[in-house]
């Protein structure tokens, strides 16, 4: 039997470079930070398709992610995998211990869903999916057949 193949979270860079980090990799989790690959200011659009290439899993608080057209194109387009952390204001250790509580179920969670798709983190660790690969296929269908259409 082929041992279940490892997994990268990308930390998007609303989480901080430091504490939520360090506790992940402390726990055994590999973890990649935004600022490691990209300019502070680099827009989610244009780091996106890096990310879906190397097939990490994003970690984030942003939920303007899903709730702007363009960036759930790009995450359609780049077949993310991506987890968005409900509650906001949170300090960096408490963000950090929602992750671990739900690490196990966020791994099975991948292993299970197809991407790309957006689910939500709640305090307990539990996770519901918010953008299923249908829901966001589907949307990037349509909006690739909008802009063909105009040309």
């Amino acid at each position: 039997m082929t041992e279940p193949q490892s997994i990268t979270f990308f930390i998007d860079r609303c989480l901080g470079k430091k504490s939520i980090p360090e506790i992940l990799r402390t726990a055994g989790i590999t973890v990649e930070i935004h600022d490691d690959h990209f300019e502070k200011g680099a827009l989610d659009v244009d780091w996106l398709p890096q990310v879906g290439e190397k097939g990490w899993i994003v970690l984030t608080k942003d939920d303007r992610i899903s709730k702007n057209q363009l960036e759930r194109i790009a995450v359609a387009r780049a077949q993310i995998k991506m987890f968005v952390l409900a509650s906001q204001n949170l300090q960096g250790k408490d963000m950090a211990a929602i992750f671990l509580k739900a690490i196990v179920p966020m791994q099975e969670f991948v292993r299970k869903h197809p991407a790309p798709f957006i689910a939500k983190i709640y305090r307990d660790g539990k996770i519901n999916l918010w953008k299923d690969s249908k829901e966001l296929l589907a949307e990037l269908k349509i909006f690739d057949e909008s802009i063909s259409s105009e040309s």
